[in-house]
């Protein structure tokens, strides 16, 4: 393993961040399990970074990708694509737009970068609003709405972005206030944002519960009460679903629905999940928006046979076993297990999600500054007991992020807990 490392570092950008001081190779999975190169197993908390959705190795998803690669594998775009095809015509339907068009990807960094291209071309505006601790992806463009400076490497963009309150409930200079309050004060000051500006703005792209930044949302209905806002002004609404999507959040298919008084997104952009590890994302929108291009474009990776094939069994498992359904009882169960934890635990501020998106904010005793070096402690000795966290937070990366596979059971919810609680308390 140190050989792999020193290779690692010998041919790789230092900016590409490993996990864990020694840094672990895994080398096969089986449900909710994952095991490295000595062969040692552990219960998988974080999935791939939200990605291996239903399961590890799950035949459904293994078969479907054996048989559409024996048969072919890349065509691109420029042919009729029968998986793609199919997909797409799920998708349109279980977006909640209305007259859907389906735009296939690699990325959800490809697709958000897409939504922000579609936006700007319809609305012919280069402004775009952007909530603050958010992350949309590493593109240029993308990285220039980043509104978390650990994740934003440089200043400079294509595009000008305004930032707005409303994206961490309990941080910030509304933190004090009840949500209906919360909602009043972000919505007063997206309106006076919107009065200091010049020309007409393009889009609102949002998160409905920031994933990088730690798990947080807002309280539900405030995307809501910001379409008020942006419709009497004619600005699109993007929501990013690249980790909230397909029924992650337990109680809604999308996060958006959350925030559905005023009804879908003009643009919705996925990832991640769908392809439960094979490179996947999209972006979905009204057809006068989607087919607002007068240029001509292809995409030569997206929508690859062999992807969308994988998109369609991974999806079809997902519905025919009530995943979301899953990751609403047991995430609720989680959930309240974990704050019983951080309930006796000086060090976590806050136990926060919903489904199977949870996250844990360590920081010092008594205070509301952050402790990253705990919650990387807190890490290392969860991988110690066997189990693996994710981590992230707009305050120095100290918020433990917990996204298992939404196929998670009762049983394995309590382990992971038992082993998160012992290194909880080591720290």
């Amino acid at each position: 393993m140190t050989d792999l490392h020193s290779r690692h570092q010998a041919v790789l950008p230092e900016w590409l961040a490993l996990y864990y001081q020694q840094p672990l190779e895994l080398t096969h999975g089986e449900g909710r399990h994952v095991f490295d190169a000595e062969g040692r197993r552990y219960l998988d908390f974080f999935g791939g970074i939200l990605t291996t959705m239903t399961a590890h190795a799950l035949p459904e998803v293994s078969k479907a990708v054996a048989e559409q690669a024996g048969r072919l594998i890349h065509s691109s775009t420029l042919y009729l694509n029968r998986p793609m095809i199919d997909l797409a015509e799920r998708v349109a339907h279980l977006s909640g737009i209305p007259d859907a068009r389906v735009f296939f990807t690699t990325s959800g960094t490809e697709a958000n970068d897409t939504a922000l291209l579609l936006a700007s071309a319809y609305r012919r505006s280069n402004q775009i609003l952007a909530m603050r601790n958010s992350y949309h992806g590493r593109s240029f463009a993308t990285v220039s709405l980043t509104g978390n400076r650990d994740w934003s490497p440089t200043s400079l963009s294509p595009l000008q972005t305004l930032y707005v309150h409303g994206g961490v409930r309990h941080r910030g200079p509304f933190a004090h206030l009840t949500n209906a309050e919360f909602v009043a004060a972000c919505v007063a000051d997206l309106e006076d944002l919107l009065g200091q500006t010049r020309g007409q703005v393009a889009a609102l792209i949002a998160e409905p519960v920031q994933g990088v930044g730690g798990f947080t949302s807002p309280p539900d209905g405030l995307y809501a009460a910001f379409r008020e806002v942006l419709s009497r002004n004619g600005i699109l609404w993007i929501a990013d679903e690249v980790q909230t999507g397909w029924g992650r959040t337990g109680d809604h298919f999308w996060g958006w629905q959350a925030h559905a008084e005023n009804g879908p997104p003009d643009i919705l952009t996925f990832a991640k999940g769908i392809g439960n590890g094979m490179s996947v994302g999209g972006v979905v929108a009204r057809s006068e928006v989607m087919n607002c291009l007068d240029s001509s474009s292809i995409s030569t990776f997206g929508g690859s046979p062999v992807t969308m094939a994988a998109g369609l069994a991974n999806l079809s498992y997902l519905l025919e076993h009530d995943l979301q359904g899953n990751a609403r009882r047991v995430g609720g169960l989680l959930l309240e297990r974990l704050r019983a934890i951080g309930a006796t635990t000086p060090c976590v501020r806050e136990v926060r999600g919903r489904g199977l998106m949870l996250g844990i904010e360590i920081t010092h005793p008594g205070t509301d500054e952050a402790w990253p070096e705990a919650a990387t402690a807190v890490q290392e000795a969860a991988r110690g007991g066997g189990l693996l966290l994710g981590k992230g937070g707009g305050h120095n990366t100290s918020v433990l992020r917990i996204a298992p596979p939404m196929s998670l059971t009762v049983a394995e919810a309590e382990e992971g807990a038992t082993i998160l609680e012992t290194a909880l308390h080591s720290v």
